[in-house]
Protein backbone atom coordinates (compact mmCIF):
# COMPACT_ATOMS: atom_id res chain seq x y z
CA UNK A 1 0.00 0.00 0.00
CA UNK A 2 1.04 3.63 -0.78
CA UNK A 3 0.89 6.63 1.86
CA UNK A 4 0.32 10.09 1.33
CA UNK A 5 -0.72 12.91 4.02
CA UNK A 6 -2.47 16.05 4.33
CA UNK A 7 -0.70 19.24 5.18
CA UNK A 8 -3.08 21.53 7.55
CA UNK A 9 -4.37 24.60 5.45
CA UNK A 10 -6.85 26.36 7.73
CA UNK A 11 -10.06 24.79 5.98
CA UNK A 12 -10.28 22.37 8.79
CA UNK A 13 -9.83 25.05 11.74
CA UNK A 14 -6.59 22.94 12.03
CA UNK A 15 -4.41 26.13 12.48
CA UNK A 16 -6.30 28.06 14.91
CA UNK A 17 -4.70 29.45 17.66
CA UNK A 18 -1.31 30.00 15.41
CA UNK A 19 -0.50 33.48 14.41
CA UNK A 20 -1.36 33.87 10.77
CA UNK A 21 2.56 34.93 10.11
CA UNK A 22 3.19 31.58 11.62
CA UNK A 23 1.20 29.50 8.93
CA UNK A 24 3.78 29.34 6.47
CA UNK A 25 6.55 28.05 8.63
CA UNK A 26 4.26 25.61 10.26
CA UNK A 27 2.87 24.28 7.02
CA UNK A 28 6.26 24.19 5.41
CA UNK A 29 7.66 22.28 8.06
CA UNK A 30 5.54 19.64 8.29
CA UNK A 31 5.99 19.21 4.54
CA UNK A 32 9.62 18.87 4.82
CA UNK A 33 9.22 16.10 7.69
CA UNK A 34 7.12 14.31 5.68
CA UNK A 35 9.78 14.77 2.69
CA UNK A 36 12.29 13.06 4.94
CA UNK A 37 10.11 10.73 6.33
CA UNK A 38 8.04 7.60 4.80
CA UNK A 39 5.03 9.63 2.26
CA UNK A 40 5.04 9.21 -1.28
CA UNK A 41 2.87 12.28 -1.15
CA UNK A 42 1.69 15.11 0.48
CA UNK A 43 -1.89 16.93 0.08
CA UNK A 44 -4.15 20.09 0.40
CA UNK A 45 -7.67 20.34 -0.29
CA UNK A 46 -8.51 22.98 -2.66
CA UNK A 47 -11.24 25.27 -0.49
CA UNK A 48 -11.56 28.77 0.07
CA UNK A 49 -13.47 29.23 3.50
CA UNK A 50 -13.50 26.91 6.50
CA UNK A 51 -15.71 23.94 6.95
CA UNK A 52 -18.33 23.11 8.17
CA UNK A 53 -19.04 26.25 8.65
CA UNK A 54 -17.25 29.74 6.81
CA UNK A 55 -15.35 31.71 9.30
CA UNK A 56 -12.90 34.49 9.69
CA UNK A 57 -10.37 32.10 9.90
CA UNK A 58 -7.30 32.14 7.26
CA UNK A 59 -7.81 29.00 4.34
CA UNK A 60 -4.63 29.05 2.33
CA UNK A 61 -5.17 28.18 -1.34
CA UNK A 62 -4.26 25.20 -2.73
CA UNK A 63 -2.21 26.07 -5.96
CA UNK A 64 -0.23 28.75 -4.33
CA UNK A 65 1.08 25.99 -1.81
CA UNK A 66 1.91 23.62 -4.26
CA UNK A 67 4.33 25.86 -5.47
CA UNK A 68 5.99 27.12 -2.58
CA UNK A 69 6.17 22.84 -1.65
CA UNK A 70 7.67 22.41 -4.65
CA UNK A 71 10.62 24.75 -3.72
CA UNK A 72 10.88 23.99 -0.30
CA UNK A 73 10.88 19.65 -0.63
CA UNK A 74 12.81 17.28 -2.98
CA UNK A 75 11.36 14.26 -3.14
CA UNK A 76 7.69 13.93 -1.93
CA UNK A 77 4.91 14.02 -4.63
CA UNK A 78 2.45 16.78 -4.90
CA UNK A 79 -1.32 16.60 -4.85
CA UNK A 80 -4.70 18.35 -4.12
CA UNK A 81 -7.80 16.60 -3.04
CA UNK A 82 -8.79 17.79 -5.06
CA UNK A 83 -9.15 20.89 -7.36
CA UNK A 84 -12.34 21.96 -8.08
CA UNK A 85 -12.73 22.54 -11.69
CA UNK A 86 -14.91 25.20 -12.43
CA UNK A 87 -12.55 27.94 -9.56
CA UNK A 88 -10.08 28.48 -12.88
CA UNK A 89 -10.20 28.03 -16.35
CA UNK A 90 -8.96 24.80 -17.17
CA UNK A 91 -6.43 26.15 -19.91
CA UNK A 92 -4.98 27.87 -17.55
CA UNK A 93 -4.96 25.44 -14.62
CA UNK A 94 -3.09 23.24 -16.85
CA UNK A 95 -0.88 25.95 -17.47
CA UNK A 96 -0.11 26.53 -13.29
CA UNK A 97 0.12 22.73 -12.90
CA UNK A 98 3.24 22.71 -15.63
CA UNK A 99 4.78 25.30 -13.72
CA UNK A 100 4.69 23.42 -10.78
CA UNK A 101 5.83 20.08 -11.64
CA UNK A 102 8.66 22.46 -13.49
CA UNK A 103 9.53 23.58 -9.91
CA UNK A 104 8.85 20.53 -8.24
CA UNK A 105 11.25 18.39 -10.87
CA UNK A 106 8.18 16.61 -12.28
CA UNK A 107 6.62 15.76 -8.77
CA UNK A 108 3.06 17.18 -9.53
CA UNK A 109 -0.11 15.28 -9.30
CA UNK A 110 -3.26 16.65 -10.69
CA UNK A 111 -6.54 15.94 -7.77
CA UNK A 112 -9.36 17.10 -9.78
CA UNK A 113 -13.35 16.74 -9.37
CA UNK A 114 -16.60 18.84 -9.50
CA UNK A 115 -16.45 20.86 -6.81
CA UNK A 116 -19.57 20.93 -3.75
CA UNK A 117 -19.02 23.33 -1.39
CA UNK A 118 -21.99 25.87 -2.31
CA UNK A 119 -21.51 28.81 0.28
CA UNK A 120 -17.87 29.59 -1.16
CA UNK A 121 -18.86 29.08 -4.51
CA UNK A 122 -21.57 31.66 -4.51
CA UNK A 123 -19.56 33.99 -2.44
CA UNK A 124 -16.83 34.43 -5.13
CA UNK A 125 -19.05 34.74 -7.74
CA UNK A 126 -19.32 31.43 -9.26
CA UNK A 127 -22.68 30.69 -9.01
CA UNK A 128 -23.50 27.25 -8.30
CA UNK A 129 -24.72 25.33 -11.15
CA UNK A 130 -26.30 21.89 -11.29
CA UNK A 131 -24.61 18.55 -10.49
CA UNK A 132 -24.61 17.40 -13.97
CA UNK A 133 -22.97 20.66 -15.03
CA UNK A 134 -20.24 20.53 -12.94
CA UNK A 135 -19.53 17.41 -13.75
CA UNK A 136 -19.88 18.13 -17.53
CA UNK A 137 -17.36 20.77 -16.56
CA UNK A 138 -15.13 18.45 -15.03
CA UNK A 139 -15.61 16.31 -18.29
CA UNK A 140 -14.27 18.71 -20.84
CA UNK A 141 -11.60 20.25 -18.44
CA UNK A 142 -9.93 17.01 -18.21
CA UNK A 143 -9.92 16.44 -22.20
CA UNK A 144 -8.15 20.38 -22.17
CA UNK A 145 -5.84 19.25 -19.80
CA UNK A 146 -4.82 16.30 -21.08
CA UNK A 147 -4.80 17.54 -24.68
CA UNK A 148 -2.14 20.95 -23.47
CA UNK A 149 0.25 18.04 -21.76
CA UNK A 150 0.16 15.68 -24.10
CA UNK A 151 0.35 18.55 -27.00
CA UNK A 152 1.70 21.55 -25.71
CA UNK A 153 -1.77 22.90 -27.37
CA UNK A 154 -5.05 22.59 -26.84
CA UNK A 155 -8.47 23.30 -28.63
CA UNK A 156 -11.87 22.58 -27.27
CA UNK A 157 -15.19 23.77 -28.64
CA UNK A 158 -17.42 22.84 -26.03
CA UNK A 159 -20.67 23.51 -23.84
CA UNK A 160 -18.83 25.15 -21.37
CA UNK A 161 -15.37 26.10 -22.03
CA UNK A 162 -13.87 26.86 -25.53
CA UNK A 163 -10.27 27.18 -26.18
CA UNK A 164 -8.20 27.52 -29.44
CA UNK A 165 -4.92 26.42 -29.68
CA UNK A 166 -4.08 28.01 -26.11
CA UNK A 167 -0.32 27.18 -25.86
CA UNK A 168 1.09 25.41 -22.70
CA UNK A 169 4.17 25.55 -22.14
CA UNK A 170 6.86 24.59 -21.25
CA UNK A 171 5.32 20.46 -20.93
CA UNK A 172 4.97 18.73 -17.91
CA UNK A 173 8.50 16.79 -16.89
CA UNK A 174 6.59 14.08 -16.46
CA UNK A 175 5.98 11.70 -19.61
CA UNK A 176 2.47 11.60 -20.56
CA UNK A 177 1.64 14.39 -18.39
CA UNK A 178 0.59 14.75 -14.99
CA UNK A 179 -1.12 11.86 -13.17
CA UNK A 180 -5.34 12.76 -12.81
CA UNK A 181 -6.49 11.54 -9.90
CA UNK A 182 -10.69 11.78 -10.65
CA UNK A 183 -12.03 12.31 -7.42
CA UNK A 184 -15.60 11.85 -6.17
CA UNK A 185 -17.81 8.38 -6.02
CA UNK A 186 -20.74 9.86 -8.05
CA UNK A 187 -21.73 6.40 -9.84
CA UNK A 188 -23.17 7.47 -13.14
CA UNK A 189 -20.90 10.42 -14.39
CA UNK A 190 -17.73 10.97 -12.00
CA UNK A 191 -16.56 7.48 -11.98
CA UNK A 192 -17.53 7.07 -15.96
CA UNK A 193 -15.24 9.88 -16.02
CA UNK A 194 -12.76 8.55 -14.09
CA UNK A 195 -12.93 5.03 -16.25
CA UNK A 196 -12.30 7.30 -19.19
CA UNK A 197 -9.16 9.19 -18.00
CA UNK A 198 -7.80 8.41 -14.18
CA UNK A 199 -4.74 6.97 -14.10
CA UNK A 200 -5.84 7.05 -9.79
CA UNK A 201 -9.11 7.68 -8.27
CA UNK A 202 -10.51 8.55 -4.34
CA UNK A 203 -13.72 7.34 -3.10
CA UNK A 204 -15.29 5.95 0.16
CA UNK A 205 -13.54 7.58 2.48
CA UNK A 206 -12.22 3.99 3.95
CA UNK A 207 -15.39 2.71 4.22
CA UNK A 208 -15.77 -1.07 3.51
CA UNK A 209 -18.70 -1.35 1.76
CA UNK A 210 -19.30 1.65 -0.02
CA UNK A 211 -15.27 0.77 -1.51
CA UNK A 212 -16.75 -2.01 -2.84
CA UNK A 213 -19.63 -1.02 -4.54
CA UNK A 214 -17.90 2.19 -5.94
CA UNK A 215 -15.45 -0.26 -7.49
CA UNK A 216 -17.56 -2.66 -8.98
CA UNK A 217 -19.14 0.44 -10.74
CA UNK A 218 -15.82 1.20 -11.94
CA UNK A 219 -15.41 -1.70 -13.38
CA UNK A 220 -18.46 -2.06 -15.21
CA UNK A 221 -17.67 1.88 -16.70
CA UNK A 222 -14.42 0.64 -17.86
CA UNK A 223 -16.05 -2.44 -19.24
CA UNK A 224 -17.88 -0.29 -21.27
CA UNK A 225 -15.65 2.74 -22.55
CA UNK A 226 -12.33 -0.25 -22.89
CA UNK A 227 -10.45 1.11 -20.47
CA UNK A 228 -8.31 -1.15 -18.38
CA UNK A 229 -9.61 -1.31 -14.71
CA UNK A 230 -6.51 -2.70 -12.91
CA UNK A 231 -4.41 0.07 -14.63
CA UNK A 232 -6.28 2.49 -12.38
CA UNK A 233 -4.94 2.86 -9.12
CA UNK A 234 -7.78 3.22 -6.23
CA UNK A 235 -7.57 5.67 -3.22
CA UNK A 236 -9.27 6.77 -0.14
CA UNK A 237 -8.78 9.31 2.53
CA UNK A 238 -8.83 8.70 6.14
CA UNK A 239 -9.15 10.88 9.17
CA UNK A 240 -6.68 9.75 11.50
CA UNK A 241 -6.11 9.76 14.95
CA UNK A 242 -3.63 7.02 16.07
CA UNK A 243 -2.50 6.77 19.91
CA UNK A 244 -0.62 3.48 21.51
CA UNK A 245 -3.70 2.79 23.72
CA UNK A 246 -7.43 3.23 23.25
CA UNK A 247 -7.61 5.57 26.32
CA UNK A 248 -4.75 7.61 24.40
CA UNK A 249 -6.80 7.59 21.57
CA UNK A 250 -9.66 9.14 23.70
CA UNK A 251 -7.31 11.68 24.93
CA UNK A 252 -6.44 13.03 21.56
CA UNK A 253 -10.07 13.19 20.14
CA UNK A 254 -11.12 15.36 23.34
CA UNK A 255 -8.36 17.88 22.65
CA UNK A 256 -9.19 17.86 18.95
CA UNK A 257 -12.77 18.59 20.16
CA UNK A 258 -11.79 21.55 23.34
CA UNK A 259 -9.71 23.20 20.00
CA UNK A 260 -12.79 23.09 17.42
CA UNK A 261 -15.30 23.76 20.04
CA UNK A 262 -14.61 27.68 20.54
CA UNK A 263 -14.97 27.98 16.85
CA UNK A 264 -17.95 25.67 15.89
CA UNK A 265 -20.07 25.97 18.78
CA UNK A 266 -22.91 23.70 18.33
CA UNK A 267 -21.42 22.32 15.09
CA UNK A 268 -18.70 20.63 17.21
CA UNK A 269 -20.34 18.02 17.48
CA UNK A 270 -21.26 17.41 13.31
CA UNK A 271 -17.47 17.80 13.08
CA UNK A 272 -16.04 15.43 15.62
CA UNK A 273 -18.40 12.97 13.49
CA UNK A 274 -15.68 12.62 11.07
CA UNK A 275 -13.49 11.42 14.20
CA UNK A 276 -16.08 8.36 15.74
CA UNK A 277 -18.76 5.98 14.80
CA UNK A 278 -19.12 5.14 11.39
CA UNK A 279 -16.95 7.75 10.34
CA UNK A 280 -13.90 6.27 12.75
CA UNK A 281 -11.82 4.29 10.27
CA UNK A 282 -8.89 5.62 10.48
CA UNK A 283 -9.50 6.22 14.27
CA UNK A 284 -7.50 3.90 16.55
CA UNK A 285 -4.50 2.09 17.83
CA UNK A 286 -2.20 0.94 15.39
CA UNK A 287 -2.85 -2.42 15.36
CA UNK A 288 -6.86 -1.42 14.77
CA UNK A 289 -5.76 0.64 11.87
CA UNK A 290 -3.43 -1.92 10.56
CA UNK A 291 -6.08 -4.38 10.79
CA UNK A 292 -8.54 -2.15 8.36
CA UNK A 293 -5.70 -1.24 6.11
CA UNK A 294 -5.63 -5.09 5.51
CA UNK A 295 -8.73 -5.62 4.88
CA UNK A 296 -8.72 -2.58 2.91
CA UNK A 297 -5.96 -3.87 0.72
CA UNK A 298 -7.38 -6.52 0.24
CA UNK A 299 -10.21 -5.52 -1.39
CA UNK A 300 -8.04 -3.49 -3.98
CA UNK A 301 -7.40 -0.40 -1.79
CA UNK A 302 -3.76 0.63 -3.48
CA UNK A 303 -3.33 4.55 -1.99
CA UNK A 304 -4.37 5.82 1.70
CA UNK A 305 -4.00 9.32 2.36
CA UNK A 306 -3.96 10.54 5.94
CA UNK A 307 -5.23 13.67 7.34
CA UNK A 308 -3.97 14.27 11.08
CA UNK A 309 -6.03 16.82 12.79
CA UNK A 310 -3.52 17.18 15.24
CA UNK A 311 -0.75 17.83 12.44
CA UNK A 312 -0.24 21.51 13.30
CA UNK A 313 0.07 21.39 17.09
CA UNK A 314 1.11 17.78 17.89
CA UNK A 315 3.94 15.35 15.48
CA UNK A 316 3.53 12.18 17.89
CA UNK A 317 0.44 10.64 16.21
CA UNK A 318 1.96 11.19 12.83
CA UNK A 319 5.43 9.55 13.84
CA UNK A 320 3.73 6.40 15.38
CA UNK A 321 1.64 5.82 12.64
CA UNK A 322 5.13 6.28 10.22
CA UNK A 323 7.23 3.88 12.90
CA UNK A 324 4.13 0.96 13.28
CA UNK A 325 1.50 1.24 10.35
CA UNK A 326 3.73 2.46 7.13
CA UNK A 327 6.07 -0.61 7.50
CA UNK A 328 3.56 -2.83 8.32
CA UNK A 329 1.67 -2.25 5.12
CA UNK A 330 4.24 -0.65 2.66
Amino acid sequence: MRFGTFIPQGWRFDLVGIDPADHWTTMRDLAQAADAGPWESLWVYDHFHTTPIPSEEATHEAWTLMSAFAASTSRIRLGQMCTCMAYRNPAYLAKVASTVDIISGGRTEMGIGGGWYEHEWRAYGYGFPSAGDRLRRLDEGVQIMRQAWETGEATLDGKFYQVDRAIVRPLPLQDGGIPMWIAGGGEKVTLKIAAKYAQYTNFAGGNPEEFDAKSAILREHTLKVGTDFDAIVRSTNYNTVIGATEAEVEDRLAAIEARLAPHLGDRTAQAMRNYRGDHAHGVGTPEQIIERLRDMQARGLGYAIHYFPEAAYDRSGIELFEREVIPALS
